[in-house]
């Protein structure tokens, strides 16, 4: 066997970080967190730091505005993953430039981690905010800079708890409200899943210069059928009104920023069909359940059985 790549996590503290972060370490990678001091005095992060050096993680001090400290940091490791949140995207060309200093850098998989942001149609102000994502893959490869992007689709701790109903905290028990006709066919990935597919990725050959797509069979369903799983879960039928598309444009027009990217993203994803309106190519891509296949996905109805 192959030593497992050193991995560096830039931008861990954030949402889908700390899944990664722990699947690095459970997979048994040699794992480092880029980490400012500033956060190790934090009482709430603090407490996050004990539970990853418990699993063996190691920190590094440095900072993603502080050039040496990142080159520094990226020295020691063969694998950058960045997971900064969506105010940080633009930023990560601050990563480009230190791992071409390093030189040293195997595969670099940039925040991601949603809709493959090549291969959409969304509307603003969805449409923007992918498009620093694209800038980003480009400076990538403009660079010459080995990648893998990671296409998550859903994440399910965003969707499933409230059956994607907005504003709701927990799902529907009467009434549902479905953008579109509900036939458009979505993916939902278990943010643990998401981790583990993402670290067994970037020692793969087959991935380099690829994206890999998290799209699990039993996770690839379209809104009917989320709502129909729901519906056998609790015995019980809902009352389903739909939104045609003009109300879901007009409903994205008039509520105030952040939460129209929300429903702009909902408007890719269930109106559109963004998710899955394409095959995935070999050129391209892959399917991650399909390179890895020993690894146990949770399902979408595993998923809710925990909200019954």
């Amino acid at each position: 066997m192959a030593e497992k790549s050193k991995i560096l996590i830039i931008g861990w503290t954030g949402y889908i970080g700390k899944f990664i972060l722990e699947a690095s370490a459970k997979l048994g990678h040699p794992t480092f967190a880029l980490v400012r001091e500033s956060t190790v005095s934090d009482p709430v992060k603090g407490k996050l730091i004990d539970n990853f050096k418990s699993l063996g993680v190691t920190l590094i001090y440095g900072d993603l505005y502080n050039h040496e400290s990142l080159v520094a940091a990226i020295k020691q490791v063969d694998v950058v993953i960045s997971t900064v949140g969506n105010m940080q995207i633009a930023d990560q060309v601050k990563i480009i430039d230190a791992i071409k200093e390093a030189g040293n850098v195997k595969r670099f998989s940039p925040s991601e981690f949603g809709t493959d942001v090549d291969r959409n149609s969304a509307v603003e102000p969805a449409k923007s905010a992918f498009a620093g994502k694209v800038q980003i893959r480009r400076a990538i490869e403009a660079e010459g800079i080995p990648y893998t992007y990671v296409s998550s689709n859903c994440f399910a701790g965003y969707y499933l708890p409230t059956l994607c109903q907005l504003g709701a905290n927990a799902p529907p028990r009467d009434k549902v409200t479905i953008p579109g006709n509900g036939n458009r066919k979505a993916v939902f990935s278990v943010e643990q899943d998401i981790g583990t597919f993402t670290i067994k990725a970037v020692d793969d050959p087959r991935t380099l210069n690829k994206i890999v797509y998290i799209r699990p069979p039993k996770n690839t369903i379209s809104f009917n059928e989320l709502v129909a799983i729901w519906e056998k879960l609790i015995g019980k039928s809902l009352e389903k009104t739909y939104l045609s598309e003009e109300e879901v444009l007009k409903s994205i027009q008039e509520t105030p920023f952040p939460y129209n990217i929300g429903l702009a993203i909902n408007h890719s994803v269930f109106v559109n069909g963004d998710l899955t309106n394409f095959e995935i190519e070999p050129s391209f891509g892959a399917e991650a359940s399909e390179l890895y296949p020993d690894v146990k996905y949770t399902s979408v109805e595993e998923y809710l059985q925990q909200f019954v």
